[in-house]
């Protein structure tokens, strides 16, 4: 089974999921949606998508592939991730962030955890961890199990 791996990212977090899911499926194919050039859909069984959630929404160039790419994503075995510093409830945001259409076909969607790196953030963002986490510090929440659990639900 071709695997490809597809992300957008505001700060890298969503990068480095992608990155840990490929270590756990041999030969997957990572693309940044704003940065690479897209290899053609039609040669992957199973594509899996991610992105930062930034107030509540995905990233535009997600959204963009999205709307170019549905017809051809519902043939495909589909996953879905989040990045980003919601509580664990926040898992209830990855189905309102994407289509409900590709949601309802995704095999498997989760939110994955996110990084705050305060030396990358502006200052509203900064001023927001402050109050949300009490610290300004950097914050890791990225989850290994969570991301394993991932890509062995994408394998079988």
């Amino acid at each position: 089974m071709k695997t490809l791996i597809l992300y957008a990212t505001k700060y890298g977090a969503a990068r480095e999921i992608a990155q840990r899911i490929a270590k756990h499926i041999d030969g997957a194919k990572i693309c940044d949606l704003k940065n690479d050039a897209l290899p053609p859909l039609e040669e992957y069984d199973c594509i899996i998508l991610g992105s930062s959630l930034y107030a509540g929404s995905i990233r535009k160039e997600a959204k963009t592939f999205i709307a170019g790419n549905i017809s051809i994503l519902k043939d495909k075995k589909v996953g879905l991730f989040l990045s980003g510093m919601a509580p664990e409830s926040g898992e209830q945001k990855v189905f309102e962030s994407f289509p409900p259409e590709l949601v309802n076909i995704a095999k498997v969607k989760n939110l994955l955890g996110g990084i705050f790196d305060p030396e990358k953030a502006n200052g509203l963002e900064r001023f927001i961890m402050k109050l949300v986490n009490k610290s300004g510090g950097y914050v890791n929440t990225i989850n290994d199990e969570k991301i394993a659990k991932f890509a062995e639900a994408m394998k079988s």
